[in-house]
């Protein structure tokens, strides 16, 4: 019989594997914003926001490792860590602010969000775990008004000049503009990242794709439905082939037709429906938001999908 030899397991080959674990968790997060676990789409997603802007690629990284650091090293369901599910808010988090301060100090209020994001989705897991419903961005969302909001208040916060309040009372719209299908068509999905850059949105369709062809397709298909939504209702075109109606409806046909579908039936034709409705949603969170300067992001998409998914409970069919 031969001798059975055991390799003893060095510091330097832990200390590998650990960063080798955290760097797939991490790019898994990057993934989980498009509801999405996979650590080569997370990869792709990485380089078409840095071919876009370098600076917005690696707050990214480092807000999706600080947000899975602190899930690990607070003790979370390291399935939920591995799965990238403590991340994805801190990624969001980061970019947005980096995005939406102005100033020196906004790199580091940035990924301070990013760590503070990662508390405070562990914070709404336990608190949602019995309703059903899941998290989803909202995070994200509350977390970035919150500290835009302290602008007003606190001088280390400077909004960005983009971000400028409007009076309702001097509010007029404009639709007039270029009708580009094209960049719509691209557009769309590359606003889920603040991306307004073609190459950047034809690369991220490719790390959908890379998930699964259903993923890519109902991807199309939301912001096919988004598209011709805004412009039939009468929205402005630059908002329109900009991308700015189609991200929220992408992430919820995704979520509602795929991620959180169970048995039904009709799940496309909801997540269809889903994707139309997030049009005068996000038109509508836009005008709530006007006189504050602030962006809708994500919240068009966490309403939609929460009244589908909480009336899933009900009305077992849809």
């Amino acid at each position: 019989m031969g001798m059975i030899t055991i390799q003893k397991l060095t510091p330097d080959f832990v200390n590998r594997t650990t960063l080798i674990s955290l760097m797939i968790s991490s790019l898994k997060g990057i993934s989980q914003v498009i509801l999405i676990e996979n650590a080569i789409t997370g990869f792709i997603i990485l380089v078409a926001i840095m071919i876009s802007s370098l600076a917005l690629g690696i707050i990214t990284l480092l807000s999706a490792i600080i947000g899975t650091l602190i899930a690990k090293i607070g003790g979370a369901d390291i399935d939920s860590v591995n799965q990238g599910l403590y991340g994805y808010n801190s990624v969001l988090t980061g970019m947005a602010l980096s995005l939406f301060l102005s100033g020196d100090d906004r790199w580091a209020i940035a990924l301070t969000g990013a760590a503070i994001a990662a508390v405070f989705s562990a914070t709404l897991i336990h608190v949602m775990k019995n309703t059903g419903l899941p998290v989803l961005t909202f995070p994200f969302i509350t977390l970035t008004w919150f500290l835009l909001l302290t602008s007003y208040r606190l001088v280390t916060f400077r909004l960005s000049p983009n971000l400028v309040p409007q009076s309702l009372s001097n509010w007029t719209l404009n639709i007039e503009g270029e009708t580009n299908w094209l960049d719509g068509s691209v557009n769309g999905i590359g606003q889920v990242f603040f991306l307004d850059y073609n190459l950047s949105g034809i690369l991220l369709f490719v790390a959908i794709f890379w998930a699964g062809w259903k993923f890519g397709l109902y991807a199309i298909i939301g912001n096919a439905a988004a598209l011709l939504t805004s412009y039939l209702l009468g929205g402005e075109h630059s908002l329109i082939f900009n991308g700015l109606y189609g991200y929220n409806a992408i992430l919820t046909i995704i979520a509602v037709s795929i991620v959180f579908k169970e048995n039904q039936r009709f799940s496309l034709l909801t997540g269809i429906i889903a994707a139309c409705l997030t049009v005068p949603i996000t038109a509508s969170v836009d005008t709530w938001l006007l006189p504050y300067g602030l962006p809708a992001l994500t919240m068009p998409f966490v309403l939609c999908s929460w009244l589908f998914l909480g009336a899933r409970k009900v009305l077992t069919s849809i």
